[in-house]
């Protein structure tokens, strides 16, 4: 039996999201929520692997309650249980205190073999949280994957994409991957999974729960980065249209180019 552990994150449905002006945070909305685009991939590798092998699919996120909607999405996709960790404690995480509470709730479930994350989150885009999560486990692991080869319940045998090498690793088990978007295409929710459902699959577990109680290792008070503005976008939707031949256009942008000097004459 391989045991898999998939972190997964609600984000914005939006790209029109609001900031919170005294905190930098962003305020996150209780409805139009989605599964990060990204997770999609890594639960489409874990739900394969047990497709074709004895194995267990366990999804975990942080968050708030609504949450739980995630959860249930990837439940009806095919995997066994969901972990919520909840908790006024974990609010306003950077990367660090976030990688360190999801490590702490992972400690909790017993053992497991595989950890997958998607490459990066659409909110957050920092792409550390996964790395950050197998350090405070103190377990391997590599990013950008691209292909899962081979899996038994000792070793991982995979493809990854490294700066601009494609590579080929074998690593021991327990480890973490991080999956690259274009190593598959997702599964949808089973509509018929989800009515078949009698119980409820999910577990929440909060700051009570942690065997590490230090407090200033959570939330804002664990978080050493302070984000000190954020802000939307500018949107601008002044636009110029030209028409003309091939050359006729060149010399229109060539002397648009020039006046806004971002480039000049040689």
């Amino acid at each position: 039996m391989i045991n898999i552990i998939v972190c997964v994150k609600q984000v914005p449905g939006s790209n029109n999201v609001k900031v919170d002006d005294k905190t930098g945070l962003l305020i996150r909305p209780k409805t139009g929520n989605k599964l990060n685009p990204y997770d999609l991939n890594a639960l489409e590798v874990a739900l394969s692997i047990k497709d074709q092998k004895e194995a267990s699919v366990k999804v975990v996120t942080m968050g708030p309650p609504q949450a739980k909607e995630v959860l249930n999405e990837c439940i009806w996709m095919g995997c066994d249980e969901g972990v919520l960790l909840s908790d006024r404690v974990f609010g306003g995480a950077d990367v660090l205190a976030t990688s360190y509470t999801i490590s702490q709730g992972i400690k909790r479930f017993g053992s497991y073999d595989l950890i997958l994350c998607g490459k990066q989150t659409t909110d957050g885009d920092t792409a550390q949280v996964g790395a950050e999560v197998a350090e405070h486990l103190g377990i391997p692991h590599l990013s950008n994957v691209m292909e899962i080869i081979e899996i038994d319940e000792s070793n991982v045998t995979v493809k990854a994409l490294q700066e601009n090498l494609i590579i080929t690793e074998k690593i021991q088990l327990p480890c973490l991957l991080c999956t690259d978007s274009d190593i598959n295409t997702p599964r949808l929710p089973s509509y018929k999974r989800k009515k078949n459902m009698k119980e409820d699959l999910i577990k929440t577990l909060t700051f009570a729960d942690y065997e590490d109680q230090n407090i200033y290792r959570y939330g804002l008070k664990g978080s050493p980065t302070q984000v000190q503005k954020v802000f939307p976008p500018e949107r601008n939707h002044n636009s110029q249209v030209f028409n003309g031949n091939s050359n006729e256009l060149a010399e229109n942008l060539f002397s648009i180019l020039s006046e806004k000097k971002f480039i000049r004459e040689a």
